[in-house]
């Protein structure tokens, strides 16, 4: 398996193994063990971030992810175990080569706009909703970035047994 396979299975099905939006996190962890808890504030709030490797997942307060990010813009980009045999693979994929890719799998795909602009572009899987977004370097073919599905948005019951804690984001409850 290579990155290009793993991209596909994410553009083709909106998740990798138990890593998706609304999945429990206890589940993932159960498959995937402890990751490494990205701490943005000096303050631990909800939601939290919590990343395998390059893999990224915000998780909220009721212990839903709410939020998938594949980094590919490293020289390597590492999974988990128990999410993929192989745990490195190279990075910086080609814009070519990942059409390609999604094109031998029948995976059908549009251009994003709210997020091609500038020095980037993107663009989105139909079938998943997946979103990828390429850097374009200066002279260069575009370079795969980062990809994931968008949010997942909920009624989050775990913001209002909470009373006065701050819940999901956006507003969201």
């Amino acid at each position: 398996m290579e990155l290009l396979d793993v991209l596909t299975e994410l553009a083709r099905s909106g998740q990798l193994g138990p890593v998706a939006n609304g999945a429990a996190w206890g589940a993932v962890t159960e498959t995937l063990g402890e990751p490494f808890e990205v701490v943005v504030r000096k303050r631990r709030s909800w939601p939290r971030l919590f990343a395998y490797g390059d893999l990224e997942l915000s998780v909220c307060r009721c212990q839903k992810i709410i939020l998938i990010c594949l980094q590919t813009w490293r020289d390597t980009v590492e999974l988990p175990a128990g999410l993929v045999e192989k745990r490195s693979f190279t990075g910086h994929p080609k814009y070519a080569e990942v059409i390609e890719a999604l094109g031998r799998v029948g995976c059908a795909w549009q251009p994003y706009t709210p997020l091609t602009f500038d020095n980037q572009c993107a663009i989105q899987a139909a079938p998943s909703g997946v979103v990828f977004v390429f850097e374009i370097p200066e002279g260069g073919e575009p370079i795969l970035n980062v990809a994931g599905p968008q949010p997942h948005h909920h009624d989050c019951a775990a913001a209002t047994r909470n009373s006065g804690m701050p819940g999901c984001p956006d507003g969201q409850r």
